[in-house]
């Protein structure tokens, strides 16, 4: 059940050079002050290419009853450990000192990452992709987002399905937290979730009746079937 190395190709060089061009008009990005559009263009233009690219806010009300500067922090902090380049966005509200928000705990965020806080984004999911496409194939981006409205203005169906498969590839999920301890992540499937053959055998990925699961997420599940000689 292995990708082909043709689709890894295809997917690696899937135009990573044009989709930052085509998010600069969607919905989200238009409806961003235009000086605000060019301080993170610039912004990215001249970081190094990231390795994680996190949406800050919405990364941090992941855990409700925890304080949302001291999730980022342990979130950054694992990420950090491991040597990675690591780019949180969020708002300028985050580094106003709160209960929520505390001066400290973002101070060290901002010394183990990269931090882009915008005054007012509509949306914040056309950032994130813009900053995880340009950073290359290599990077992966955190958040619980769907991502339904970009897949839906994408102009064929044929790159919706490429979309869905390079979200698969990229979007890392936090599956827990424990308090001053290790984040856990789900890892990245290194196979493709399509029904899939070797001639004689069948495997059919599905899903048990009104599961719900995120739509980056994978059907768990395989029917196996196999051909009687």
């Amino acid at each position: 059940m292995e990708v082909t190395n043709t689709k890894r190709r295809h997917l690696r060089y899937w135009n990573f050079q044009k989709l930052p061009d085509d998010f600069k008009v969607q919905p989200g990005l238009r409806t961003t002050a235009s000086s605000e559009l060019t301080r993170f263009q610039n912004f990215v233009k001249y970081c190094p290419p990231f390795d994680i690219v996190l949406d800050g806010l919405n990364v941090a009300k992941m855990f409700p009853k925890a304080r949302e500067s001291q999730v980022l922090l342990d979130v950054v902090s694992q990420l950090a450990k491991q040597n990675l380049r690591v780019l949180v966005l969020g708002r300028k509200h985050m580094i106003m000192p709160s209960a929520r928000w505390r001066k400290d705990e973002m101070e060290k965020v901002q010394k183990q990452a990269s931090c882009f806080f915008a005054d007012n984004i509509s949306e914040d999911d056309p950032f994130l992709l813009y900053a995880t496409l340009h950073s290359g194939n290599h990077c992966k981006f955190i958040t619980k987002d769907l991502l339904r409205d970009h897949k839906a203005c994408l102009p064929d169906a044929k790159t919706q399905r490429l979309f869905f498969k390079w979200q698969q590839g990229h979007q890392l999920a936090i599956i827990s937290r424990c308090p001053g301890s290790k984040i856990t992540f789900q890892d990245i499937l290194s196979y493709d979730t399509v029904v899939q053959t070797t001639g004689d055998s069948w495997h059919i990925p599905y899903d048990e009746d009104l599961l719900e699961r995120c739509s980056y997420e994978v059907p768990t599940r395989w029917l196996c079937l196999h051909q009687k000689t």
